[in-house]
């Protein structure tokens, strides 16, 4: 087992910017606004040949009682039992703090490895930084800058210190990278925290909650995922704060870094051009789909009707995806949605021999050839596969810049027909040869 850090603090210390070091990423969130980091972000980090597991919390409230920094609460002390050694960090330049005492006093209670970590100290004497800290009982202080890196592998050295040195793939990616997105307020975190059969994401009824786009392994019958639960998007002109903008972007980088995209919509409300526009975004980006319409247990049959109606006349595009009606709150379709990324997978990283394609390719110029453009055919001679995730056809031949859309329709749907690729678009790119006698006189 990889060792597993959590990082924990009170809002704004420099705890994202830490992972981001960490994890040799910008996998979270940073910006000069307290609050922002809200669910447990997990990252994976490396020291020579030693990897660990590292957890980003939200600013820790150990005295909330309600609303959002209650549950950011929760998710810090999730984060805390499942560590294996806590990183308490605080702001040197603030000083110590009343809540900096609070977390000291419940973090000294786990009875967990505890590592009192002195941030933003870069240029200041560290001797002088870390004396008023020694005070929390929680050890020697060490004083590091997340930002510019000073003391952070040393910090690193000492805290590995205590685990053996072992083997490990925990960074070999195995199975798909599934992304949940869709508008705010759909169900995204309650599907992740049904599949993952804990609360691992904040489900609250707020559309916006979720900032971030986070990542977390997950296995289920012995198959191995990792889910990404990502911020709702809203259209371009209701996106005010700065914040917001990045959440949208961590959104659109988490589709590209995916496999296979779980587009939620909510069956209580019309299918939007946001929708529309989100599943275009997925098919730009080349990836694998499965529509999965919740909150289906929440209305009578009428509604349900409208809702396939306006699924049909307003996502029509996304015929190649499977769609499932579920109840992410009760379970229900839930196995099924999971049963079509592993469909929606396996055809978008399928291997297609050039052979088999170059005949399904022939069979099908047989069957229909494509038509002349003024006194020229289009010539199609051979295919290969130029690539997965998604799957793209190569097909040489001469004139082919001359191939209308309709027939490159058509190959479309015969080749998904053939190798049964239901669940991921097809991209198909011609190539064609170039005629020797052009340039002569």
């Amino acid at each position: 087992m990889l060792p597993t850090l959590a990082i924990v603090g009170r809002p704004n210390v420099g705890k994202s910017t830490l992972f981001n070091r960490l994890t040799k990423s910008r996998a979270a969130l940073v910006a000069d606004q307290p609050g922002l980091t809200r669910d447990r972000h997990y990252g994976l980090g490396r020291l020579g040949n030693r990897p660990f597991l590292i957890v980003d919390t939200g600013g820790f409230e150990p005295q909330a009682k309600d609303g959002i920094e209650h549950e950011m609460a929760r998710q810090a002390e999730a984060a805390i039992a499942e560590a294996d050694v806590l990183i308490f960090l605080v702001d040197g330049r603030a000083g110590l703090t009343p809540q900096d005492k609070l977390i000291a006093e419940r973090l000294r209670r786990t009875g967990r490895r505890l590592h009192l970590v002195v941030n933003k100290a870069e240029g200041m004497n560290r001797d002088v930084v870390a004396a008023e800290f020694h005070e929390f009982g929680c050890g020697e202080p060490r004083v590091i800058s997340s930002a510019h890196g000073d003391g952070v592998r040393e910090l690193l050295d000492l805290v590995l210190a205590d685990f053996p040195e072992e083997a490990s793939d925990a960074d070999a990616a195995a199975g798909p990278r599934v992304a949940v997105v869709g508008r705010p307020n759909v169900g995204k975190s309650t599907l992740i925290n049904t599949l993952l059969g804990e609360e691992r994401m904040i489900a609250f009824d707020m559309p916006g909650t979720t900032r971030d786009a986070i990542a977390t392994p997950f296995e289920k019958n012995g198959k191995h995922y990792t889910l990404i639960d990502t911020a709702g998007l809203r259209r371009k002109g209701r996106v005010f704060e700065t914040v917001e903008k990045f959440s949208v972007i961590k959104t659109l980088q988490a589709v590209e870094a995916a496999n296979v995209v779980v587009l939620m919509v909510d069956a209580s409300q019309d299918i939007s051009d946001q929708d529309a526009h989100i599943a275009g975004f997925c098919i730009e980006a080349g990836r694998a789909l499965v529509l999965a319409v919740n909150k289906w247990d929440a209305v009578d049959a009428y509604r349900r009707d409208q809702i396939k109606q306006n699924i049909q006349r307003k996502l029509n595009f996304l015929g190649f995806a499977r769609t499932h009606t579920i109840s992410a709150l009760k379970g229900q379709g839930v196995a099924s949605v999971l049963q079509s990324v592993d469909k929606a997978y396996v055809a978008a990283m399928v291997k297609l021999a050039t052979p088999k394609l170059t005949r399904v390719l022939l069979d099908a110029v047989q069957k229909q050839a494509p038509p002349r453009h003024g006194n020229v055919r289009p010539k199609l001679r051979y295919a290969h596969q130029g690539g997965s995730n998604p799957p793209i056809v190569v097909i040489h031949g001469n004139a082919l810049e001359h191939v209308p859309p309709a027939y490159e329709r058509y190959l479309e749907h015969v080749f998904v027909e053939t190798f049964k690729l239901q669940g991921t678009p097809l991209r198909i790119q011609f190539k064609s040869s170039k005629n020797p006698y052009v340039d002569k006189n």
